[in-house]
């Protein structure tokens, strides 16, 4: 997941949006931000206001996929979430079919969450999609002065 390197240019058009159409459908209650980040990345970078925290490293463990050593790096860098299948899958379908919301996801640069968009999907969520340059985008939109300061605690899902 931290390259993508089995998506195409054809399939990333399909799965990736930009930052300011996500900030959009999320302002206009058609979408749900899912920062599939670490939780150190989190407490190191900051989070983006009203986003949901699922770590996808951890989803993919969980779900019995291997990772590469990359990725199994980044997962021991930081104390790992446990997530369980049930909690997991109650999440996303409250985002997705109860609420009807596309599925965003974001990491720090639009790599993962490429993948992460293309895991979702195949689990049957449709509505999955990358946003487009990541947290480092989000944070080139933000004020420089007199902006709320990314919070440094993780966002939790509910």
């Amino acid at each position: 997941m931290t390259d993508a390197p089995s998506i195409d240019p054809a399939e990333r058009a399909t799965l990736e949006i930009s930052l300011p159409s996500a900030m959009e459908l999320c302002k206009l209650g058609l979408a749900t931000m899912i920062d599939i980040r670490q939780t150190f990345e989190l407490e190191v970078k900051g989070t983006i206001p009203d986003t949901v925290h699922i770590p996808m490293f951890e989803v993919k463990r969980m779900l019995g996929d291997s990772l590469n050593e990359q990725e199994q790096e980044i997962l021991d860098a930081g104390m790992p979430k446990d997530i369980d299948a049930k909690t997991f899958f109650t999440l996303i379908n409250k985002l997705h079919h109860a609420r009807d919301h596309l599925l965003l996801c974001i990491c720090n640069s639009g790599r993962r969450s490429l993948a992460a968009a293309s895991l979702l999907r195949s689990l049957g969520y449709p509505k999955a999609l990358s946003v487009a340059g990541g947290f480092q985008a989000w944070k080139k939109l933000q004020p420089a002065a007199g902006a709320p300061a990314p919070t440094a605690a993780p966002a939790t899902g509910s």
